[in-house]
This record gives C-alpha cells, sequence and structure tokens, in this order.
C-alpha cells in the first residue's frame, strides 16, 4: 500500500510550553514539524513558576538547559508560615539525582521565549503566529488540518488554507479546540476558589524562597522570580466579585496589608485564576494526540502543571520520531497515553490534596489546621517526608515502552528514570551521563560491553533504535582497555554509578531518550530482552527503517 505524500511528519497546535518543547525534541530527532499559533506572539501574563529537574532535564537533551536557567533561582524552599509567619514545614529536597536542581523558581514567559528562540535551529521546523487549526480530518494515512488566518485579535483575516501531517498534536491550552473536535470528555471539577496573582519589578521582599502564609482570615502565597520579581497570590473570598478584586485600586489594597506602608509597589500584571483538576480519559484518538493543559489541568499547589505538560513532550516526541521513521509501528504511539495518563493523574491528586490540607476553603476547616499543624509536625518522621518531597509521585511505567522481568517491581529501576550523575570521559573531561549520549537510545553496560552478548538479531534491533553501546567503569581503571570500536567508555567519578547498579537486577540498560530505564538483564538475557522490547516497542523490519539523524548532526544542530 503506497503512504500518502504530506506536508509535514507532524503538526503541532499551540505554542505554549508543551508544543514549543515537543517541537525542539522532534527537530533535533529530525522530524519534519509545523507548529502553528493563534495568537501574534507568546503569551506573556503571569502563569507557571515552579520548575523540576525532570524538566530541566529534558531542556538539557535538546541544548537550551543553560540558557532557560538563566531565569531561574535554583534550589528553592517552600515554607508552610502559620498566621504570625513562623515556619511550619519546609519543603527542600536534597541532592540532585536527575542531574539539577529539584525545585526552581522561574519566569515561564521568557523560558517560553528560549523554547522559541531554539526552534530557530532546526531547518525542518517552521512556526507560524497568527494561524488558528479550525478543524482536521483523520484520515487511514493522514491528517489534514484546516487553518484559518486570524488577526491580532483573533478575528478571520484571509482565506482559510489546508496542509497534511502524519500526525496532529493538540498543544493548545485548557481550552482546547483539539480536544473538543475529538470529542473527548474533560474529566474532574473546577474548584471554586479563586486566586489574584499579582507580578511586582523591583522586588522589595528580596529573599530567595517561596512562602504560603497560612493566615485563617487572609491566606497568600508570595514568590520570588528572577531578574528582580515578586509575585504574590491572594484568595479571592467568597461571593466576591473577580472584576472588583482585580481593579488597580484594590490591587493596591491587598499589597498594602503584606508589604511596610513606605514601600510603593510596582505591578508588572496581574490576573485571577481558577483551580482545575481535569484530565481527559485517553491521550490519543487515531492520528491526534493531546498534550500539555490541552490534556490535563492542575491547582497550582505543587506547581506541577508545566512539569507535566514537559513530561508528555518529551515522551511523546521519540515515539512519534522512530513511527514517522518507519522504526517503529503504530502501536508504539498507543504506550503514550499508558505511561503518562497515570502519572497526570496523580499528579492532580496530590495538588488537589496539598491545596485542601494547607489552603482549604472554608474558615472553620483553615481553623482546625491552625491546630492540628504544629502538632503533627513535631514528628521528625513527617517533617522529613515533606520536607524532601518523598511525597511527590515520580513517573513509574507498569506497562507501555518497557520489558519487566517478571511483575512490574514499584520499588525496581525498570521503568523509571535513570540517575544522572557526573562521569569522566575518555578526553578526562568531567561531563554530565546525557550530555555525553546524547539524545538516543543507549544500551548502558557496568564495567565490561554488552558487545559479546549481542546476536545478530539483537544488533538489528539496536540498530533500529539508533542506540549506542555505553560502558562505565570505575575510576581507577583504564576507560579505553577492551572497548569495543564505537563503543563510549565513561568513568564513575565518585561511585554513583556502581551503586545504582548494586540495587540493579542486571549489568546491561536499555536506555530510551526520555532516560527512562526500558529494560535491566544480565548478558545471557540481553537477546531475549532485545526481543521482548522488539516486541512491545512494535519495531519494524530492518528494510522499513530510516536511518535516524546521525548524532555529530544532532550535536551540530543543538550546539
Amino acid at each position: 500500500m503506497t503512504r500518502q505524500r504530506v506536508d509535514w511528519d507532524v503538526v503541532i497546535a499551540g505554542a505554549g510550553p508543551a508544543g514549543l518543547t515537543l517541537a525542539n525534541h522532534l527537530g533535533a530527532l529530525g522530524i519534519r514539524t509545523l507548529v502553528l499559533e493563534a495568537l501574534p506572539q507568546l503569551i506573556d501574563y503571569p502563569r507557571g513558576v515552579g520548575m523540576d529537574d525532570e524538566t530541566l532535564r529534558s531542556f538539557q537533551a535538546v541544548g537550551l538547559v543553560d540558557t532557560v536557567r538563566q531565569h531561574t533561582v535554583p534550589d528553592q524552599i517552600m515554607g508552610f508560615l502559620n498566621r504570625h509567619r513562623q515556619t511550619l514545614i519546609s519543603i527542600m529536597p536534597p541532592g540532585q539525582p536527575f542531574g539539577w536542581p529539584r525545585r526552581n523558581g522561574f519566569i515561564q514567559p521568557l523560558v517560553d521565549r528560549v523554547l522559541l528562540q531554539g526552534l530557530g535551529r532546526f531547518a525542518q521546523v517552521q512556526v507560524r503566529t497568527q494561524c488558528r487549526v479550525e478543524g482536521f480530518t483523520d484520515a487511514a494515512d493522514a491528517v489534514t488540518v484546516q487553518v484559518q488566518p486570524v488577526d491580532a485579535d483573533g478575528e478571520a483575516a484571509g482565506n482559510r488554507w489546508t496542509t497534511t501531517a502524519r500526525y496532529l498534536v493538540g498543544c493548545d491550552g485548557g481550552r482546547s479546540p483539539i480536544r473538543g473536535a475529538m470529542g473527548l470528555p474533560f474529566e474532574g471539577i473546577s474548584e471554586s476558589t479563586r486566586w489574584l496573582v499579582i507580578d511586582l519589578a523591583d522586588d522589595p521582599v528580596g529573599t530567595p524562597n517561596v512562602n504560603l502564609v497560612l493566615r485563617n482570615d487572609f491566606p497568600y502565597v508570595e514568590i520570588a522570580l528572577p531578574h528582580g520579581i515578586r509575585r504574590f497570590e491572594f484568595m479571592v473570598p467568597r461571593g466576591a466579585d473577580e472584576a472588583d478584586f482585580a481593579r488597580p485600586e484594590r490591587v493596591q489594597e491587598l499589597l498594602a496589608r503584606v508589604l511596610p506602608a513606605e514601600v510603593k509597589p510596582k505591578v508588572l500584571r496581574h490576573r485571577v485564576y481558577m483551580h482545575h483538576a481535569r484530565i481527559v480519559p485517553d491521550f490519543r484518538k487515531g492520528r491526534v494526540f493531546l498534550a500539555g493543559d490541552a490534556a490535563h489541568l492542575m491547582p497550582v499547589w505543587q506547581g506541577q502543571g508545566f512539569n507535566t505538560g514537559i513530561r508528555d513532550a518529551t515522551n511523546l516526541a521519540w515515539k512519534l520520531a522512530l513511527v514517522v521513521q518507519g522504526a517503529a509501528g503504530d502501536r508504539l504511539l498507543d504506550t503514550y497515553t499508558q505511561e503518562r495518563h497515570a502519572h497526570a493523574s496523580a499528579m492532580i491528586d496530590l495538588s488537589v490534596l496539598v491545596g485542601r490540607i494547607f489552603v482549604p476553603s472554608h474558615t472553620v476547616l483553615r481553623a482546625l489546621r491552625d491546630v492540628l499543624a504544629p502538632v503533627l509536625f513535631r514528628f521528625e518522621a513527617l517533617r522529613r517526608y515533606i520536607g524532601e518531597m518523598r511525597f511527590k509521585p515520580m513517573p513509574f511505567f507498569q506497562t507501555g515502552a518497557v520489558v519487566h522481568r517478571g511483575a512490574p517491581d514499584p520499588k525496581g529501576v525498570v521503568g523509571k528514570m535513570l540517575i544522572q550523575p557526573w562521569v569522566t570521559d575518555a578526553a578526562g573531561q568531567a561531563r554530565r551521563l546525557d550530555d555525553v549520549i546524547g539524545l538516543r537510545f543507549a544500551i548502558v553496560s557496568w564495567s565490561v560491553g554488552a558487545d559479546a552478548w549481542i546476536t545478530p538479531a539483537g544488533r538489528a534491533v539496536l540498530a533500529r533504535l539508533g542506540a549506542v553501546p555505553v560502558v562505565v567503569r570505575p575510576a581507577c581503571q583504564d576507560l579505553q582497555r577492551g572497548v569495543p570500536e564505537g563503543t563510549l567508555a565513561v568513568a564513575d567519578r565518585d561511585g554513583t554509578v556502581k551503586r545504582w547498579f548494586d540495587q540493579a537486577p542486571g549489568s546491561i540498560v536499555l536506555l530510551r531518550p526520555d532516560r527512562i530505564v526500558a529494560a535491566v538483564c544480565t548478558g545471557w538475557e540481553l537477546d531475549e530482552t532485545l526481543r521482548a522490547l522488539s516486541a512491545t516497542m512494535d519495531l519494524a523490519p530492518d528494510n522499513a527503517t530510516q536511518a535516524p539523524v546521525p548524532h555529530a548532526q544532532q550535536e551540530e544542530a543543538l550546539t
């Protein structure tokens, strides 16, 4: 059967963080991508302010992390304060298991701009603003997308046109027209509680962290942001008129309650938000996908709305690339919902729970919180559980593009993100592990290369994946001794990698481009594991595969 020729491999509706991250990953993987955005420019009003280490790792993969970090406050502590501004508990997770600080304040419009500018590196990626997706037709082997040019006010301006793609991804926000056209319900609740968000210039407070001030009559949040910006968030009282509450005079009155009289705050922008907790039942329907706020919305209490969208994009990109390049069949794309839906749901549940515990909407419940919290937080185990952020659900894929040998083990390593330690490369340079591997599959082994165990059939699977072999050795050993040609050898600088393998059920790791451990096995189990991975990923025959973008070419584009 002859496949229909299409204009693009992937069309993305929406140039928000999820859409722009997806486009950067697809661009790095050589996929022809068109991004359509209805607005004339990126949104500049108050938005997400919390970025985690998983998101930074995704930006690292596409060569943008250093520029993004210029707009962050790393290692930001979140304090829960009582009405006297005494700290009840602080969230300050230790360590950097994934190579980056675990909590970071940031300014989303500036980070979005970095992501947009990053697309200029890829000749095969285009962005068209003031172009609204009006509808689409999902056929057997392509999607036809109807596009309406619009003016700055969103009114039709010019003739409608069409374009075709292998796949369409709706990253078009919480009111997603793509989701509506797919006919998918947006299940969940919208809280009646509303919050007024205010950003100030020339930060009058100057401290580097986040405080949730749990005053019974007047709960509010204050957040340190980069570049001298301070954010305040005030709960809108029940029954209050939203427009009246957001009047400039009212904004100044609220700020006067939390700042000294001599401070004349410089308001940059303000906006009222309602908290939502919603998710679609399936992130895919045919050749159309949803990512980011189009797929799920959550309250702000754990700062995970932005990060959850980035996880969507990071998970979906390499799968689309493999299918578009012919290395895998369409069934691989079903693993996107299998892997992302449960984790996104868990993040929504956590965000709702934290909000109801720390900032309940009813005054009686807030009074009860004030009585119980000081007592409960005296228990050291509870303080450590909260302070070290052990409550945060981490991605763990029981099904999907992974191979569990036996029953999936929530305490195991398969289906979870691999640590990212510092290693020393063959040139003696200290580097993060991901920078050595690049945005591709890898077969990582401890001490001895896996080459001796790879059969011709297994080698064909690795070739279809474009996997690079990596050997990690103790720093005291000769890195190049007996290393097969084409294998990258690195030294375990401080024993971090050995400690990880101490707990692993084998010495060979099959690592995905999103840094999820697809499988772990011993040498004699490798061939069987590769066969199982090929089946679960619906890998194509050798002669159907288009070669992935060479790593050297990918590195050149990213730098």
